[in-house]
Formats: C-alpha cells, sequence, structure tokens
C-alpha cells in the first residue's frame, strides 16, 4: 500500500481533510472537508462534497427574510457539519469581501457568516464561486490531531478545481487523487499491525 508522506499537523488552515475508509462516524463517511481554521486551540471545518436533502436554499432565504431574484444563480446548500446546524457559512472566491465579516482562507479562498453575502447572492450578485454550508464540523485541542494519527484523517492542499468545480460525488476521489492515492488501496486498517 502507497502510504503518503506525513503530514505536518500544526498547521492545516486552508487545507482538505479526506476521511478515511472506516471513520467510524456515519456523517464523515467519504466526506472532504475544507479546515478554515487550525490551531492549538482546535479546528473548524466544512464539508463541501454532501449536499443537504433536507434544506433548500429558498428556505434558508425565507427564515432570514431574504428575497430571491430572478439574476439569482442555482445555490445549493450543502450539510457543513454537525455543529450549530442553524448557522450558514459561505465558502468561496476571494473576489468578495463583506466589511468585516470575510475571512481570507490562504490565497484562493475566504469564508464569511454574514447575512450581506446571501442578500447579495439572492440578488445574483456576491461570489463568482461558492457554497453555501450550514453547520460546521469542529475539533477541541488536540483532537483532529489524534484523528489524523489514528488514520482517520488525509490532508491535502486545497485546490479552487476541487472545492468548486468538481461534482459532489466526485470530490473525495479528486482529493484523493491530488495525493497520489488511489482509493481502491485504502483500507480502514491501514498502517495498523
Amino acid at each position: 500500500m502507497v502510504h503518503p508522506a506525513p503530514i505536518e499537523t500544526s498547521e492545516l488552515t486552508g487545507k482538505l481533510l479526506i476521511a478515511m475508509p472506516g471513520i467510524g462516524d456515519p456523517r464523515f463517511e467519504n466526506a472532504v472537508v475544507f479546515l478554515c481554521a487550525h490551531s492549538s486551540d482546535g479546528a473548524m471545518g466544512l464539508i463541501i462534497n454532501k449536499t443537504s436533502t433536507e434544506i433548500d436554499v429558498s428556505d434558508v432565504f425565507e427564515q432570514l427574510d431574504i428575497r430571491a431574484t430572478p439574476e439569482m444563480q442555482p445555490i445549493p446548500v450543502y450539510f457543513g457539519g454537525p455543529v450549530e446546524l442553524g448557522r450558514g457559512f459561505v465558502l468561496h472566491s476571494t473576489d468578495y469581501a463583506a466589511d468585516h465579516a470575510s475571512m481570507h482562507v490562504g490565497e484562493q479562498f475566504s469564508m464569511t457568516a454574514s447575512r450581506e453575502i446571501l442578500r447579495d447572492m439572492a440578488r445574483g450578485a456576491g461570489p463568482d464561486e461558492r457554497l453555501l454550508c450550514l453547520g460546521y464540523a469542529g475539533w477541541g485541542p488536540g483532537q483532529l490531531e489524534e484523528e489524523i494519527v489514528k488514520n482517520g484523517w488525509l490532508a491535502c492542499d486545497a485546490d479552487p478545481e476541487i472545492v468548486f468545480s468538481t461534482p459532489d460525488w466526485a470530490k473525495w476521489q479528486a482529493a484523493l487523487k491530488s495525493l497520489g492515492v488511489s482509493p481502491a488501496v485504502l483500507s480502514s486498517n491501514a498502517g495498523r499491525a
């Protein structure tokens, strides 16, 4: 089996986490998570390949009293993770910034959690590339590092092509391929004697 080089777990902000087979939590089965923040205090990320089957963007806009215009582009709603499911986050390209509400995550991504970005998206404006996520994935201090050591996750560079343009069903395989790993060689017991 091919083992990717060990990663430095002290700074994963702006990377993609790839859930390994046997992760043990069905919410993360075949998940790809964009890490918005990672430090000694913990980590926060957004699942980018699981669209919600229960909530439509019209439900989100109705709850926030935002009116969509005919210019609005289709906006799928993603299950961003199991924490604070009623809270929305938009992972997007850096061509958009909301005053004091947008956080740059590396050179090619930003994350905004404000009504302003949703209002702009509803009228057909806002960022060129975007994912609307409800909820997030969160880890306490040292928790993510422990999960990585136990073969729960691999990490790779976040490529905008994978994040924004690859179909959801293919993002997991595309992220693995960016590391030179074939899904066929993975095992939930990898690295254990």
